[in-house]
């Protein structure tokens, strides 16, 4: 909650307004784990709020290390919908996220998740096999960051875990909101990149009302082929999110990048390379090359390393600043494209 809605909580208690203020103190600053714990407001206005209220942070239940040192967290959460289609069931099973810890050097950047599985159904995305079973809320996106055994290493924080951000855009602003507000965690925007596949209206309004850095996943400048990996490609074409963007200042605040993935024989040829550049032009931005990793039933391989990097050396000829991101965590699937929960919510359902 914010200050604001905190204040109507005390209040509607029968405490005074200044309460509240407390409250988002010992949240956003002390980051405490009870309402117990809020020294300075009196034991019965603690019991008061207790009965009603809990702070809503909730550990991982399990960790994964990689041999480069990532952290793939498994978090419990409360989604605010079902699967599409499906009634409420009198007993709600178990819904999950995986979070993604990644250090490098001086920097530590965590993946977040915004929604269970994902509606947009990408060929190469295993999330997107999952299905989509649930948005989460504000609490269950800023838990993976709250209850974080690293949280205080964390420098960057991106929206690149499972889900598509602005499909859950009211949640997702919430909580860069409060990231970013100085009751809050006080972080710059700067620290902060969300991403998203081309939903216009949604991203629009993103851009109105947020400073964050925004990643847009491009995976092939080809009309035909590109809603043939993503079908929102059918729906808004990539080149009127490319329009779309040009109406925005990316030069010096906030950075605006392009997440590619390279599929060997399918999206990197000289062809696609020529397109990217056609497609961009005009746009201050930066392209992400990043290497494919296998998912099952999927006919799709990795690009070899040789041509990524042509790939990338034309590009930036061209006037296009890429680069090639290392690929972090591959032998705990926790690499882009590979996060899923799916078996996860099965094995408890059958519990």
């Amino acid at each position: 909650m914010t200050p604001a809605e905190l204040k109507a909580v005390a209040k509607s208690l029968g405490m005074p307004g200044f309460t509240g203020d407390q409250m988002a103190k010992w949240m956003y600053e002390q980051h405490v784990r009870s309402i117990d714990e809020m020294t300075n407001i009196s034991k019965a206005n603690r019991a008061r709020l207790a009965e009603k209220y809990e702070i809503g942070c909730a550990d991982p239940i399990d960790a994964q290390l990689s041999k480069d040192g990532t952290i793939k967290y498994l978090f419990p959460v409360r989604t605010t919908a079902y699967k599409e289609g499906e009634e409420a069931p009198a007993k709600r099973q178990p819904k999950f996220v995986e979070t993604v810890y990644i250090p490098d050097d001086d920097r530590a950047t965590l993946c977040v998740s915004c929604e269970v599985g994902c509606k947009m159904n990408c060929l190469f995305c295993q999330t997107g096999k999952q299905g989509f079973e649930g948005y989460l809320s504000a609490a269950d996106i800023l838990n993976q960051i709250y209850s974080l055994p690293e949280r205080e290493k964390l420098t960057n924080i991106v929206f690149m875990g499972q889900g598509e951000p602005m499909d859950n855009l009211d949640n997702v602003l919430r909580s860069t909101e409060i990231l970013t507000a100085p009751y809050g965690y006080a972080w710059s925007p700067k620290r902060i990149t969300v991403s998203t596949i081309g939903i216009k209206d949604k991203l629009r309004q993103f851009l109105e009302e947020s400073s964050c850095h925004v990643a847009v996943s491009l995976h092939s400048p080809i009309h035909e082929q590109r809603a043939e990996l993503m079908p929102i490609e059918r729906i808004t074409p990539i080149e009127e999110i490319a329009d779309l963007l040009r109406n925005y200042d990316f030069s010096h605040q906030r950075r605006l990048s392009f997440e590619y993935i390279m599929f060997g024989g399918v999206n990197d040829s000289l062809t696609h390379a020529r397109q990217i550049v056609k497609l961009l032009q005009g746009l201050f931005c930066r392209v992400n090359l990043i290497r494919f990793h296998k998912i099952p039933n999927v006919n799709l391989h990795p690009t070899d390393d040789k041509k990524m990097e042509s790939f990338r050396d034309y590009l930036t000829a061209h006037g296009i600043f890429a680069t090639i991101r290392a690929s972090r965590g591959q032998d705990i699937d926790a690499a882009c494209g590979l996060l899923s929960t799916s078996k996860k919510t099965a094995e408890e359902g059958r519990r």
